[in-house]
């Protein structure tokens, strides 16, 4: 009460730390709360910027499918890998989504898919920068110059020359 506490580490086994301001004496105001295995419950802060590239949702899927994979609404369960064409895109399993929602969900299958934002997805044919990106069927995608209202998965941030390869599509929900 009412002084500082100075030293390497506090811990506090039962009650509240409240008031005040907790410094780690870093000037870059860097440094990490919780672990993997002690978490905190409800963080109240501020965030203007993430390291990740987009926002994801969990789905119940048929199967568990490799990241870049190209889904749809349907099959047995919530989302199934998609067929050409399909106005049925669901979206892209993604790599690693700046936040994650329904992340309480139980299934066998678990499909993180990316809502919105950049993410590595698996491509056949001629791609160029800017292409609108849809359903080629089998989990991939391809460029189409006039798609149908709901098969568009995003537009290609890059360029593509082979059979099949995995390039960045920005995904839109």
């Amino acid at each position: 009460t009412g002084g500082a506490i100075t030293g390497s580490s506090l811990t506090v086994s039962t009650g509240n730390i409240s008031g005040g301001n907790i410094n780690n004496n870093n000037t870059t105001g860097v440094g990490n709360i919780g672990t993997s295995t002690v978490t905190f419950n409800t963080v109240f802060a501020k965030a203007t910027s993430a390291q990740y590239a987009d926002l994801a949702e969990n789905y119940a899927a048929d199967a568990g499918y490799a990241p870049g994979t190209v889904l749809e609404f349907g099959g047995v369960n919530e989302v199934t890998l998609a067929t050409s064409g399909t106005p049925r895109v669901a979206g892209v399993i993604t790599t690693n989504p700046a936040h994650v929602m329904n992340s309480a969900i139980k299934a066998e299958h678990v499909a993180t898919i990316a809502l919105t934002g950049r993410v590595p997805t698996s491509v056949v044919g001629t791609v160029r920068k800017g292409d609108m990106m849809i359903s080629a069927g089998n989990g991939q995608a391809q460029a189409c110059s006039t798609p149908a209202i709901g098969t568009v998965i995003g537009k290609s941030l890059e360029n593509f020359d082979g059979e099949a390869g995995v390039i960045e599509v920005v995904v839109r929900s």
